[in-house]
């Protein structure tokens, strides 16, 4: 979703001169005509090494493995001679799919099962773990390790961005305030995936509209207990917090469309 705003500049300039790949996962869920200039974004940025991937389905995962091979063997600064092993970081920004994109490598080169646990929130991955080796020829090892966000975000639009792709948890923005930015961010890119969803007549740009018919096609209702002067009534509202996280996770899960947000 989110190819120029998820990625850590501070880790941009730690690479430096080091030889590395940008892996752009959960491809499944971005809008393929934005790939072009996508591309030519980040190769304007000096990004000349780029794998969309698709770790639920292992999709272009087998480009990787060949391609670092060359990029280190390539590289002056690597001499190969006494060392066939290779070791290689995972990095980027929290709930990217980096421990995905591990066991995606292993159930490729090694068919092996999982290595490291996954979820589709941030912080799943707490500490740097032991590598782990994900190929046989070349052997190879990778080192997971947790999403690292840089100390403070350029704008309030890329943290928006980086908190609907998960990578900040919910409740430090707030449901409310992201579900409206999700729909002003759908508009602007004319992904009108939600009106279908929702059965809505047409696209609006109020989030209450849209909330209230979410509630009602999930059924997200609650009692609610009124005082009034003849006693206690209890009244049945509708959950917009709760609306408001299914949309989110509708949004996620790619039932709104392939979204991208850059």
């Amino acid at each position: 979703h989110i190819p120029l705003s998820g990625r850590n500049p501070m880790l941009q300039e730690a690479l430096g001169i080091r030889p590395h790949i940008l892996v752009l996962n959960k491809m499944d869920l971005a809008d393929p005509r934005r790939q072009p200039t996508v591309l030519e974004h980040l190769k304007q940025r000096g990004c000349s090494h780029v794998v969309f991937t698709d770790c639920q389905r292992d999709g272009n995962v087998k480009k990787i493995v060949p391609l670092v091979a060359k990029l280190v063997g390539n590289s002056p600064r690597y001499h190969r001679a006494e060392s066939t092993e290779y070791s290689i970081l995972v990095i980027g920004v929290p709930n990217v799919g980096k421990s995905s994109l591990i066991n995606s490598l292993r159930r490729l080169h090694l068919k092996k099962g999982k290595a490291t646990a996954v979820g589709g929130e941030p912080g799943i991955t707490k500490a740097v773990l032991t590598r782990i080796q994900v190929c046989e020829k070349p052997l190879m090892y990778l080192v997971d390790t947790p999403g690292v966000l840089p100390p403070k975000l350029g704008d309030v639009e890329t943290g928006m961005k980086l908190a609907l792709c998960g990578a900040i948890r919910d409740h430090l923005v707030g449901e409310d305030i992201m579900a409206d930015y999700l729909l002003y961010a759908l508009n602007k890119q004319q992904q009108f995936g939600y009106v279908r969803r929702y059965g809505l007549a047409e696209a609006c740009d109020d989030i209450e509209p849209v909330l209230r018919r979410v509630a009602l096609a999930q059924g997200r209702t609650q009692k609610v207990k009124v005082l009034t002067g003849t006693g206690n009534v209890n009244v049945t509202m509708l959950n917009y917090p709760a609306a408001a996280y299914e949309f989110l996770q509708d949004f996620r899960a790619g039932r709104l469309g392939r979204v991208t947000l850059d």
